[in-house]
């Protein structure tokens, strides 16, 4: 099964946010809505999730106000 759109542009999003070390919190809520956009979260859309909320656990990434 090929990744769709949403998952291409979620692997960016969260890439920008390896790369800065930082999401706001705008971007945090853009890639929530991005990933349940079509009313299912796929494999790979669950994985990008998960790689991101386990880096934001180990304070690779973090979270700050816009």
């Amino acid at each position: 099964m090929k990744p769709g759109k949403s998952a291409s542009e979620l692997r960016h999003m969260i890439d920008k946010a390896i790369e800065d070390h930082v999401l706001t919190r705008d971007e945090y809520d853009k890639i929530l809505f991005l990933a349940s956009a079509d009313g299912h979260i796929d494999r790979v859309e669950q994985a990008l999730l998960e790689e991101l909320h386990d880096m934001i656990q180990h304070k690779e990434v973090r979270i700050v106000k816009d």
